[in-house]
């Protein structure tokens, strides 16, 4: 016999089944919805902001610093396997300039000469204006660049090459350098020491200039500092600014003036894309900035003396692109001395004006520390740059974390970290490299 709690439990199990189903149907329908790239990159643009919100929140970034615990110098027994570990630098015939002017036996001097004169204003036509995913400025400027020159593409074939994964933080400019070379039939030139002058020669003869630069995201709840790339396309002297189809903030206005100084915060870093058989007259128009060693012992100079007179919000970033340009020079030790007096300026600014994101972008640092056989700085700061930010997507950091820890013996750590490379970077050579010189496959 059925009893009368039978019969209530047997008309409650088809509504219960009913639930189920419109919840299993929603499920399914939310989950084909995510699918959809725009419909994607939007709900992951706002899960990652508020992770990042909630993140910081609790563990403010800017409220850490570094404090180098090693010498700048190391002692005898380091010093004596540095030579080994050091990479030779390219051999060049360039002699060592100290001036702007054009050394003698350097590329310019034979080159096209420079247009005599420069308009006033110009405006390029065909860069088109597009917005960026989260964390992609760098491949989707770049491809705004390159259909300049008729390339086509899409932002997210760049992305596929060099960074497979949306959450990677960071495009390096040399990587960007390398995927025009080796995926497209454009040709390119990376130079340092970037002047509004130099912008408007280039602009001028129909060359757009893509420049990385610091950024103050304003619409971001703690306004910090970040890096971020630009093309710039025109330029106007009445008005006194560039303008940049920006990849967030759409077609806009940048002063002369505002423009060099987030510029200079990344050693004034250009890019300039050509069709190959174009080059001669691009570097005709760079003059002596053509022959890149020139161009570096340039910059060089430029920011050795910028250290030495920048005022104090500007001289932390002086002395970073001067440990930068040292490191470009393979000269370890003075780069390291000047990444020292960069993070103690860096603990005198206001924390609400500290640039705690720089080493996403520039790794520096890093390299400098690990060739003057700094391991434990080298430890200490990939830990630091891991833990600040809210999703540790950095392959880089992890890369020289990996090496430190095996100069430390500490080998089962270092696969770790050049496995945690590959979760961010699947497939990059330099961290496939580490684990199978160290017998591990990965």
């Amino acid at each position: 016999m059925t009893t009368q709690n039978e019969h209530r439990s047997n008309r409650k199990r088809p509504v219960w089944l009913i639930i189920l189903g419109i919840l299993l149907v929603g499920a399914v329908v939310l989950f084909a919805l995510y699918q959809v790239p725009a419909i994607h990159d939007r709900a992951y643009f706002y899960m990652t902001s508020l992770r990042s919100r909630v993140y910081y929140f609790f563990r403010p970034p800017s409220a850490s610093t570094f404090n180098p615990s090693e010498k700048s110098t190391p002692d005898a027994s380091v010093a004596a396997t540095l030579t080994a570990l050091i990479p030779t630098p390219t051999p060049t015939l360039t002699p060592e300039p100290t001036t702007g002017t054009a050394p003698e036996n350097t590329l310019a001097p034979s080159l096209t000469p420079n247009p005599t004169a420069i308009p006033a204003s110009m405006q390029l036509e065909g860069v088109v204006q597009e917005y960026q995913r989260l964390n992609s400025c760098g491949p989707t400027n770049l491809a705004m660049n390159l259909r300049y020159w008729g390339w086509v593409g899409e932002a997210i074939d760049i992305e596929q090459v060099v960074k497979p994964r949306l959450e990677d933080l960071n495009v390096t400019p040399q990587e960007m350098l390398a995927y025009i070379q080796d995926h497209t039939e454009q040709d390119a030139i990376l130079r340092l020491g970037g002047t509004g002058d130099l912008l408007k020669r280039l602009v001028a003869a129909g060359y757009p200039v893509l420049v990385e630069r610091g950024y103050v995201n304003i619409d971001e709840e703690w306004k910090a500092w970040m890096g971020h790339y630009g093309v710039v396309d025109g330029y106007d002297d009445a008005q006194q600014a560039v303008h940049i189809p920006d990849t967030v903030n759409g077609n806009i206005w940048v002063g002369y003036e505002t423009l060099q100084k987030f510029w200079d915060e990344f050693s004034g870093t250009y890019l300039v894309i050509f069709p190959p058989e174009q080059r001669e007259i691009v570097l005709g128009l760079l003059s002596d900035q053509a022959d890149p060693e020139y161009n570096l012992d340039y910059t060089l100079e430029l920011f050795r003396q910028r250290s030495e007179s920048a005022d104090r919000s500007e001289q932390y970033f002086a002395y970073y692109s001067l440990g930068e340009l040292l490191v470009m020079k393979k000269d370890y030790v003075n780069a390291a001395e000047a990444f020292d007096k960069a993070f103690e300026v860096y603990g005198w600014l206001p924390v609400e004006d500290r640039p705690w994101r720089m080493l996403w972008y520039q790794v520096g640092p890093y390299e400098a520390y690990y060739y003057t056989g700094r391991y434990n700085d080298v430890v200490s700061l990939t830990y630091k740059t891991i833990t600040d930010a809210s999703t540790a997507a950095l392959p880089e950091t992890f890369l020289w974390s990996g090496r430190a820890n095996v100069a430390l013996g500490n080998t089962q750590t270092a696969i770790f970290d050049f496995k945690r490379a590959l979760q961010w970077h699947p497939g990059w050579q330099p961290a496939l490299d580490e684990l199978k010189a160290l017998g591990v496959e990965p």
